[in-house]
């Protein structure tokens, strides 16, 4: 196995995961936020199998369906609807022959638009000047413990930002995109800014969704984010994303929220 990576190439369409990839709520679980970056992985290399369009991925959302066991994972991707400007393309992910995530990707045509761009907001202090914060302090499992977290201020109940990064690869022995690097490390936002002790309040997301204005660079995922929790058992995790040149898109998942049950875990 190799320590250095989430995930191993099974073959083209298989990867097994490493203890690397092991939730936060429960440690046989895939945290799914390298998951998320393995279907994007996949959605790339599936388009990059035909003549290229110019088309650039432009929002992903993500349906998480059922348990992610720390098993090995298999993932189909199809393209929807092809297009000259738009295209839309599909990735299943199935774990032991079962659907455990659908996620369903906008590609739009690429074009010079710096005349008329802005609009966004302000930029982050650089990582490099900030300390770490340990958030395996507030979070076990394998993915948490593998991540290098530096806010930017002290983190609040339901309010964070901070830049996350790591030094492992997303899949062994094969070159993963800055935005499928940077995707991998989205889903860590809900948990930076909790509002309540995951020991006493459970809080899953079962879903993710990434709108972008341009293509992260670097290897510094931003995260300004925001948890509401409502009276009738939902929140909102809410993220404005950041590369270290500025901002680059918004994140939302939505959250199930209930009290945690004193024996046992699940979605």
């Amino acid at each position: 196995m190799n320590p250095g990576s989430y995930y191993e190439p099974v073959d083209a369409h298989r990867f097994r995961p490493t203890p690397h990839v092991s939730g936060a709520w429960d440690a046989a679980e895939m945290h799914f936020s390298p998951l998320g970056g393995l279907v994007v992985h996949a959605v790339e290399r599936h388009l990059a199998a035909r003549p290229g369009n110019g088309l650039v991925l432009s929002r992903i959302s993500f349906d998480i369906l059922g348990r992610l066991a720390l098993d090995e994972c298999e993932i189909r991707v199809e393209t929807l609807r092809p297009g000259r400007t738009i295209e839309l393309v599909e990735a299943v992910v199935l774990i032991g022959g079962r659907p455990v995530v659908r996620a369903r990707a906008w590609l739009l045509a690429s074009c010079d638009t710096s005349a008329v761009a802005g609009g966004a907001a302000d930029g982050l202090a650089p990582p490099e000047a900030l300390a770490s914060w340990p958030l395996a302090s507030v979070w076990p499992g394998g993915y948490i413990a593998s991540l290098d977290v530096r806010p930017v201020a002290p983190p609040q109940p339901g309010r964070t930002t901070a830049w996350v990064s790591t030094h492992l690869d997303l899949v062994a022995g094969q070159t993963a995109s800055p935005l499928a690097s940077f995707v991998a490390l989205v889903d860590t936002a809900n948990g930076i800014a909790v509002r309540q002790p995951p020991t006493a309040w459970m809080f899953p997301n079962v879903d993710l969704t990434v709108h972008l204005h341009r293509g992260p660079e670097g290897r510094w995922t931003g995260l300004d984010t925001t948890v509401t929790f409502g009276p009738t058992g939902q929140g909102v995790t809410s993220t404005v994303l950041h590369d270290v040149t500025g901002p680059v898109g918004h994140a939302q998942q939505i959250l199930t929220v209930r009290p945690q049950p004193s024996a046992g875990r699940g979605r």
